[in-house]
């Protein structure tokens, strides 16, 4: 299974936003609006772990917290149809306070030293230099996608009630597509300007901005089913 995956990584990049975004549906399942923030939590510390992961699906480049990143609008977005605007923008500043939270603690992490300890100091000073690889953010990258989270979440449910309101609460696929979709397209640009130009040429890092947003537009067609789904349940 390991080989045939390895080898079809178009097919692995689709199983696992099914699995992810089914992990977010069986959490509010289980647990309701909580359960929602949570997704939101787990999600935003997945994505800053596995963030630096690059890979190629398709010949584009991009990384895996562009796919473990999805389960976030679709959280919001639920929280908006199912709760109303103020939760969902409550998500949102807790999955950034999470953030900021999460840099601060594992920068410091990174100043105790590996034990030195013959009998660990081998171990130690690899998981030591693992974590440093994880977690030394540049400054850069730390302001730039705290920025495009908090800017593009918070759009994200702005536009999605804007639609709802505009067509009378009808048309679910329109609203949760489209606050994604434009809200993602904010995320992608402002990551990209802030934390890519000046590292390469602006021609560059739009493209690769532009290659990331492919996925996220896939994703965003991807979780209407599972949100329909979701809303069929009654709240908790």
């Amino acid at each position: 299974m390991t080989e045939f995956l390895g080898q079809h990584q178009l097919l692995l990049w689709i199983l696992t936003v099914f699995i992810d975004l089914g992990f977010a549906v069986l959490c509010y399942r289980l647990f309701g609006r909580t359960g929602l923030y949570g997704v939101v939590i787990f999600s935003l510390l997945l994505a800053n772990i596995m963030g630096p992961k690059l890979t190629v699906i398709g010949g584009l480049q991009t990384s895996m917290g562009v796919i473990l990143y999805s389960s976030i609008f679709f959280a919001t977005d639920l929280l908006s149809e199912k709760y109303g605007r103020k939760e969902a923008q409550r998500a949102v500043l807790l999955g950034f306070f999470v953030s900021v939270a999460l840099v601060v603690m594992t920068q410091i992490s990174m100043l105790f030293l590996p034990s030195s300890m013959p009998q660990t100091s081998a171990f130690a000073l690899s998981v030591h230099e693992a974590t440093v690889t994880l977690f030394d953010y540049t400054p850069r990258f730390v302001f730039g996608s705290l920025l495009a989270y908090l800017i593009s979440q918070s759009f994200d449910v702005w536009v999605f009630h804007r639609i709802r309101k505009a067509t009378d609460g009808r048309h679910l696929w329109l609203r949760n597509t489209g606050s994604t979709l434009l809200s993602q397209a904010i995320d992608t640009l402002i990551y990209g300007l802030v934390v890519w130009w000046g590292l390469v040429d602006l021609v560059t890092a739009l493209q690769l901005a532009g290659a990331k947003y492919v996925f996220k537009f896939a994703i965003a067609v991807i979780d209407t089913p599972f949100i329909y789904l979701a809303c069929r349940w009654q709240s908790k």
